[in-house]
């Protein structure tokens, strides 16, 4: 009998927690509410020791200047890509390979502000080749290599000011974009702030890419009205061959804009014809004009940037190309423009509506052809809006900023006042799900959401604040971003996971598309460097007046030379480090005390120079800083500082010799 009530008093129990852990949160069906035994959200998310992760997700890192790569679904950090700031965990930056990556035309400028991350397409899907990133402050476009996931260029925007709607590219790479926030004199001038409207220029940049190469080079510069032109997407599929910019401020007011430039009904979204332009460009069309600014290429073989300078770009003026540029009204201080994977569909998230426009791209086309028209703005073409307008979501949320698609004919919006991510129908405009989100998210992302194929499975919602979500530190939490499952009828949270900060947004690919071509060393018969030492007998100090230029190498575990003598205080001495080694992933470091920059991080197979400037006598050890093997504590070596007059010969070597 006692076993009898215990065996009841188990099941009742076992029902008690069921009842209060299903999930539905007094509604039926709704799984994605529940508490911890009715989900196994922690199951989903788990990656086994030694098992990989299903996506490389790349995410900005905002006012870091750098570029995040976190697994999926893990959420586990790999690697923090430095691109636009000086990075002393492997020097970038600070070794003379590498400090021309930072070269502008306002001289060297080692921090940006990173926002908008953008993988290579080929036919309108991801390829794995490249991915390119805006830096906002100081206006400039990099490329990241994903063989090797270093910043192999950037290239400085010139007339612009404040580069945020980019790093969008077209469907086959052909193009990325840098639109400008802040519309300024172009060229650049002394005038009255209050002269602005009708004198400042909105350009929006066209930069083409190599597709063997992937270097990138200015094609034109579209001359826009001064307006703030803050986010973009291509065309895609039918509308492959236009471009879209979202604009606000179209008051063109410049002072307290959060009252002065939400005066109008509507701003618009540009909408760029690049196909017809580019036709113009080619025949001979457009002005060249003078423009300095900073072309950064990295070199694979030397492992050696260089920073050109360049003095002109050609500037095209809408008016010259017919059918170059319309505007579409939408609601007033739009975000995001987002097109869907058919390229049928334009959202432009205005954040002061309390619904979501959609425009049709068809109806775009007929409405040009058939000039329906609502006036002009400086000459461009005002769409007629109910002309334009394929459909509403009514009410969806407080907000809206950006939305990501899942080719299964859903979308997906952010809310950053309402904090919730809402999914909605395209072409009934249904809203069929929300979920809230902690707290005030700005960009969703979905791997491939802005392609033709997109990879519905999950979506990352990149948040701004934190509040209770983390252990505190301090005045100032970590941001956040937030994995859902998308791939059933709910959406369903599965993991909060903290981020460098702060993240704007996020681009994602299925790692098989990338690690299989991951490099894995540096080819020593590929190293052209010229100070690299490939051998032993390449070892040796030489002495250019003040320069030192030591020609160094490395293996497991040692330096040659590891005892150097003949320098003197105000000598600028270059470390040039060889890696020797051949094997994966054995980097070595190298460090010596009093330098004023960083260590660097050298690569299998790679060559890396860091200046030292002496200011004391002495004996100064210098060490490898990278662990590399169990004798890594004795990979070290010492460099003597004898007085800035004294004769001693250089000498160098191991052990005796």
């Amino acid at each position: 009998m006692k076993k009898t009530i215990n065996i009841l008093l188990y099941f009742v129990i076992a029902a008690g927690l069921v009842s209060c852990n299903n999930g539905s949160n007094g509604k039926s069906g709704s799984k994605s509410q529940g508490g911890g035994l009715a989900t196994n959200a922690a199951e989903r998310v788990y990656v086994a020791p030694g098992e990989h992760d299903e996506y490389y997700a790349f995410m900005s890192g905002g006012f870091s200047g750098q570029l995040s790569v976190y697994g999926l679904p893990s959420g586990r950090m790999l690697k923090v890509l430095p691109v636009f700031s000086q990075n002393p965990e492997n020097g970038y930056g600070y070794t003379e390979e590498t400090k021309p990556m930072l070269n502008t035309s306002y001289g060297f400028v080692p921090w940006d502000d990173s926002h908008h991350p953008d993988i290579s397409q080929t036919k309108g899907e991801l390829d794995g080749r490249w991915i390119f990133i805006n830096g906002n402050n100081t206006p400039r476009i990099a490329r990241i290599g994903l063989e090797t996931f270093k910043t192999e260029e950037i290239i400085e925007i010139p007339n612009s000011a404040g580069n945020h709607s980019s790093s969008f590219i077209t469907e086959n790479t052909e193009y990325v974009v840098a639109g400008t926030r802040f519309s300024v004199p172009i060229p650049q001038k002394d005038m009255p702030i209050k002269e602005y409207k009708g004198n400042f220029k909105g350009a929006l940049t066209f930069i083409s890419v190599d597709q063997e190469t992937g270097r990138m080079g200015i094609k034109f510069q579209l001359m826009m009205p001064g307006f703030n032109y803050d986010l973009s997407h291509p065309g895609r599929d039918k509308s492959h061959g236009w471009f879209f910019f979202t604009t606000y401020n179209t008051e063109e007011a410049h002072s307290l804009l959060e009252v002065n430039s939400s005066q109008n009904d509507k701003d618009f979204i540009a909408a760029v014809n690049w196909k017809v332009i580019e036709e113009y460009v080619n025949n001979g069309g457009g002005t060249k004009v003078p423009a300095r600014y900073a072309h950064n290429v990295l070199d694979e073989s030397t492992h050696t940037a260089t920073s050109t300078m360049l003095e002109e770009v050609l500037t095209v003026d809408p008016l010259q190309v017919p059918g170059a540029v319309y505007f579409l009204p939408t609601p007033k201080s739009p975000h995001g423009c987002d097109v869907d994977p058919s390229g049928e569909y334009i959202i432009g998230n205005g954040k002061l509506s309390a619904d979501l426009t959609v425009h049709s791209f068809t109806k775009m086309l007929d409405a040009i052809e058939n000039k329906k028209f609502d006036g002009e703005a400086y000459g461009i073409p005002i769409l007629n809006f109910e002309d334009i307008l394929a459909g509403v979501v009514k009410q969806p949320g407080l907000g809206p900023l950006h939305t990501e698609f899942d080719g299964q004919g859903n979308a997906y919006t952010t809310f950053f006042i309402s904090s919730e991510v809402v999914k909605w129908k395209l072409g009934t405009w249904e809203v069929v799900d929300r979920q809230p989100v902690f707290y005030s998210v700005g960009h969703g992302m979905i791997p491939g959401g802005n392609s033709r194929k997109p990879f519905g499975k999950y979506f990352v919602a990149l948040n701004k604040i934190t509040k209770d979500r983390y252990l505190p530190t301090g005045p100032e939490l970590t941001q956040s971003a937030q994995l859902f499952d998308i791939s059933g009828e709910k959406m369903e949270l599965l993991l909060d996971f903290p981020t460098i900060g702060e993240p704007h947004y996020a681009a994602a690919i299925p790692a098989e598309l990338i690690a299989k071509n991951s490099k894995k060393i540096y080819k020593l018969s590929d190293n052209k460097h010229p100070y690299a030492a490939l051998t032993d007998s390449d070892v040796k100090v030489v002495r250019n007046g003040k320069e030192v230029h030591i020609y160094m190498n490395m293996i497991r575990s040692h330096f040659n030379p590891d005892n150097i003598e003949g320098v003197k205080v105000g000598d600028k001495v270059y470390f040039h480090v060889t890696n020797l080694e051949q094997d994966f992933d054995v980097p070595h470091g190298f460090a010596v005390i009093g330098a004023n920059n960083a260590e660097m991080l050298i690569l299998p197979g790679a060559t890396e120079t860091l200046v030292w400037e002496p200011k004391q006598v002495g004996v100064w050890p210098f060490y490898c800083t990278d662990f590399c093997s169990a004798l890594h504590q004795e990979m070290q070596g010492y460099i003597r500082v004898s007085p800035a007059d004294s004769n001693i010969e250089f000498s160098w070597g191991l052990d005796e010799d």
